[in-house]
């Protein structure tokens, strides 16, 4: 037999709704990483031209490598006088993360298979960030696509700017312009910092990276840092270890049968008296 409870709709048997983001507010924090992040594409072409590459060249990088953080590897690999397939090789290495990106995103956007070899060049580091930080399929589809596509056009646009005008604009570290990009994106990252296990592996590996940059070859403090996760979650393994331990304890000192440390006990005796 059914009862009716008051107030009960027939929307209580559906599940929570995913909360609505308006496109319009997408698309304003899309623009707004890709201009921001775009701007430093004039780092990149002063360093560039620097380093002894060719504007052609340099334009070349960032129309067909597109991911920052490789491009200005392979540039400041060069300008210390390295080989230049260490160089790539290192850049190569750098890059490969885009990839883990890609299978993340290929199950968030479930983009037509004719979209997806384009949509690969755009799988950075800002473009997954902006995607992963919306609440459904179709906000992260226009997020993504928003700042691939602004991020693509200003960022080769201030690359060829940055790449003709390097006397004009002189050292890009007096600009900050290469700071720009890390900024963002640590900006993006510091709201999913939720629970206080990934604060904890962000400010160890924030130490580590900060600590050894000085004593350790360029590159490897990064790498160090990334043992961050591991240590944290080894801890938090050993405390969940801890606390099972203990609760199995407690319940095997409590034996079938032992009614001592019952607090129902004292009620039975007390109705058994009045029984008398």
């Amino acid at each position: 037999m059914e009862h009716d409870v008051p107030g009960a709709t027939e929307h209580d048997d559906q599940a929570p709704r995913t909360p609505q983001k308006p496109d319009s507010a997408v698309v304003r924090d899309a623009l707004g990483v890709g201009i921001a992040v775009g701007l430093s594409g004039f780092a990149f072409g002063v360093t560039s031209a620097g380093s002894g590459l060719t504007v052609l060249q340099t334009c070349a990088l960032s129309l067909l490598v597109f991911t920052g953080a490789s491009q200005f590897a392979l540039v400041g690999a060069l300008a210390g006088g390295g080989n230049p397939f260490t160089a790539a090789a290192g850049a190569f290495f750098l890059g490969v993360r885009n990839a883990f990106y890609g299978l993340r995103l290929s199950q968030l956007l479930a983009l037509p298979r004719a979209v997806r070899p384009f949509a690969a060049h755009w799988v950075i580091d800002e473009t997954t960030a902006v995607s992963l930080a919306q609440p459904t399929r179709r906000a992260a589809r226009i997020g993504f696509t928003v700042t691939g596509l602004s991020l693509y056009v200003l960022w080769n646009l201030t690359t060829l700017l940055g790449a003709l005008g390097a006397e004009a604009i002189g050292d890009t570290d007096a600009w900050g312009l290469d700071a720009a990009g890390p900024a963002v994106f640590l900006a993006l990252l510091a709201p999913m910092l939720r629970t206080t296990t990934e604060r904890a592996v962000a400010a160890i590996a924030v130490v580590l990276g900060l600590g050894l940059l000085p004593v350790l070859p360029a590159g490897v403090p990064v790498l160090v840092a990334a043992l961050a996760a591991p240590a944290v979650l080894y801890v938090e393994g050993r405390k969940g270890d801890a606390k099972a331990a203990a609760k199995g304890d407690a319940t095997e000192d409590v034996r079938p049968g032992d009614t001592r440390n019952d607090p129902r006990s004292d009620i039975q005796h007390d109705t058994q008296r009045e029984d008398r």
